[in-house]
């Protein structure tokens, strides 16, 4: 039989996989899961693929603003539009290792900025705008397209758990609409099961049978506490498996503990400094509860045989 899993390392990690989605599937001494409970959920951020020097959706994010900033100079000096166009990646770094810590007091100063930058546009032009820029703009060190960021481990086990009969859902602290137009594609995951933060909508009847708008407010931020609550929300069942690399994945991954049912936690480690980055940062608490909670930690460095897949880039 072919190694469902080729990119992953013969370790601990890809064997805690292998027994959980043979346990899942009936073999071994339990009476295995129902296909309807065969639920996986998966951080996007740094789980499925990279988030240094700055998550992919936030690039996005500031090239919205500098083109603000452009076309109304009074703009630059206010946050975050000031940072934005003195290209202060610092501040915004700084913003969201501040999160991480517990610490959100300029968070909504980041996020008011983020609400204006796409609010009064439709859902198709921000997916239009979305999907433009990630199937064009490239990694500032990497030297690859966006698209071609996702880690090709992450996306063998998404297949070889959809092949075992599970459904996958991506449950991510970005922008849920700004995954959906590359999920299929990039993971095979369908856009209904994209879970993500998401600013207000706001149904605009026309001729044309109505336009869906986005509001420059808040809906709901998908992160902590927030996903367990959003993954019910969406399949109304407690997952089987979670995938984070996160302080903001902790809840997701207490959430996945059953007791009388095979479940699996996954923490992914970037100890990796050659072929992606190294740091711990927003994760201590997270690799702190690892050993304590018996969460299998995916080690980039020692588990991954590749990191990323040597495919080419779409030019759609």
């Amino acid at each position: 039989m072919p190694d469902p899993l080729p990119s992953w390392n013969d370790g601990q990690s890809k064997h805690d996989i292998v027994d959980f989605v043979r346990r899942a599937g009936g073999e071994g001494s339990g009476p295995g899961l129902p296909v309807v409970e065969r639920v996986a959920v998966f951080d996007n951020d740094g789980t499925l693929w990279c988030e240094k020097p700055m998550p992919i959706q936030l690039d996005f994010i500031l090239r919205r603003l500098v083109e603000m900033a452009v076309e109304d100079p009074d703009l630059r000096e206010r946050q975050p539009w000031k940072a934005a166009a003195d290209h202060d990646y610092g501040w915004f770094g700084a913003v969201m290792a501040e999160h991480y810590a517990g610490d959100d007091t300029n968070v909504g100063t980041l996020a008011a900025g983020v609400l204006a930058a796409f609010g009064g546009i439709s859902v198709e032009t921000f997916a239009t705008w979305a999907e433009q820029f990630l199937r064009t703009a490239r990694h500032p060190t990497l030297g690859r397209g966006y698209l071609t960021c996702a880690y090709a481990p992450m996306v063998e086990l998404l297949a070889y758990l959809a092949d075992n009969g599970f459904a996958n859902y991506i449950a991510s602290g970005g922008g849920r609409d700004f995954m959906r137009p590359i999920s299929q594609e990039l993971y095979a995951v369908p856009s209904e099961r994209v879970i993500g933060s998401s600013t207000a909508l706001v149904y605009s009847p026309d001729e044309r049978g109505g336009t869906i708008m986005r509001a420059a407010a808040a809906d709901y931020l998908d992160d902590g506490p927030e996903k367990p609550v959003r993954i019910w929300s969406r399949t109304g069942r407690r997952p089987v498996l979670a995938a984070g690399n996160s302080n903001g994945d902790v809840p997701m991954l207490d959430y996945t503990q059953h007791e009388d049912r095979p479940y699996l936690q996954l923490l992914v480690l970037h100890d990796d400094p050659e072929r992606e980055f190294e740091y711990t940062s927003g994760a201590e608490q997270a690799l702190e509860r690892a050993p304590e909670r018996g969460w299998t930690v995916v080690s980039m460095k020692n588990d991954w045989a590749t990191v990323f897949a040597d495919k080419p880039e779409s030019s759609r």
